[in-house]
């Protein structure tokens, strides 16, 4: 009962969203479109737009919760959404603009992209993570490309978020370590792992979408043990960062 329920919601969201003015496609996203979702995990729909697409439309449908405008969730790749509630169930609908999104997939494939801040993740996010989400998202409504990921991509990424890592750690050894800053060290070694977990992941070609399992599909928790029990001692704190400098570089040269 509750699988014929879950695809009427889905297919009652998708009508909803696909009929919206410029939105040419409609994908669901995150644990969902995966098969990693528990009962309780909310629905992330995007909403594939071109042209003048206004936020007004999406709360016209009259669902209860909170419409950004476009640009309203810091602007870049992430420019705007949703938290709404439908029929007591908690979806976020994700603006994505074909355009820019053609821009971010043409510049992947000469191996160049930037990195944004996002609230909530601790290495920003890759411009590449519009193509992520193609990749693995189900298109549920028109037609979308499903990007490979690209080669050139493969050689240059690893190299930039790893000399991230490499310069968060030797910032936070001067800055915070030697100074028994404890918090600023930890948050450090913490950005550092993510940095270079996304070095791992692009060195063999795999997509991220998110931080959430991004240590783990690494091979990077390891990092854990370096936090763990420190103390506030400066020694305490420069020894980490060079178990946690050995431990990142050793599994970004394994990839």
């Amino acid at each position: 009962m509750q699988a014929h329920d879950d695809e009427s919601f889905l297919a009652h969201v998708t009508q909803r969203l696909a009929a919206l003015p410029c939105v040419h496609a409609v994908a669901l996203g995150g644990s969902r479109a995966t098969g990693t979702h528990g009962p309780d995990s909310d629905w992330d729909f995007a909403l594939y737009y071109r042209g003048a697409f206004d936020p007004q439309d999406v709360r016209a449908l009259g669902w209860p919760g909170e419409v950004s405008g476009i640009g309203g969730w810091g602007g870049g790749v992430f420019n705007g959404g949703a938290w709404l509630t439908v029929e007591g169930r908690r979806i976020d609908v994700h603006y994505r603009d074909l355009d820019d999104i053609e821009h971010h997939l043409a510049e992947a494939r000469e191996g160049r992209f930037r990195v944004e801040r996002l609230l909530c993740h601790l290495a920003g996010i890759p411009t590449y993570i519009v193509l992520a989400e193609l990749a693995v998202n189900q298109v549920l409504h028109g037609e979308l490309p499903r990007p490979a990921y690209p080669e050139a991509l493969r050689q240059s990424a690893p190299e930039r978020w790893w000399g991230d890592a490499r310069l968060t750690l030797a910032y936070a050894r001067t800055a915070h370590a030697e100074r028994g800053h404890l918090a600023d060290t930890a948050g450090a070694v913490a950005t550092a792992a993510c940095q270079a977990a996304h070095a791992v992941l692009a060195a063999k070609g795999e997509w991220v979408t998110n931080e959430k399992r991004l240590l783990e599909r690494a091979g990077l928790r390891g990092i854990d043990g370096v936090l763990s029990g420190l103390s506030p001692r400066p020694e305490d704190l420069t020894g980490a960062i060079d178990k946690a400098e050995a431990l990142l570089e050793a599994a970004v040269r394994a990839s």
